[in-house]
């Protein structure tokens, strides 16, 4: 058994402060922190995905309809739909990125 944390992990490979928790076939685990003012660019993805957001408070854009979101929001994104998310407060966001491959 091994224990993952944001120390063991590999960084994501674009400039925010991401973490790949788990990585397996079917699915990915990314812990992502947004600290005030940062934002994920609008992008793409083939596959779904689930925003848990763990702490904090931000917006998350779906194509062009933007949603509050704060701790303990689950929020589905499906395959193919324009994503991204900004932290507009004062507060650091971390959001587990689930990736349903």
């Amino acid at each position: 058994m091994k224990i993952q944390n944001l120390s063991n992990s590999p960084k994501v490979p674009f400039d925010l402060d991401g973490y790949i928790l788990h990585s397996e076939k079917q699915i990915e685990l990314v812990h992502l922190l947004l600290k005030p003012g940062e934002n994920l660019a609008e992008h793409k993805n083939p596959f779904d995905v689930l925003f848990f957001v763990i702490e904090g408070s931000g917006v998350l854009s779906i194509e062009g309809e933007k949603y509050n979101i704060k701790a303990t929001d689950l929020t589905k994104v499906t395959s193919e739909k324009m994503r991204g998310c900004k932290n507009n407060t004062n507060e650091e966001l971390r959001i587990l990125v689930i990736k349903l491959l």
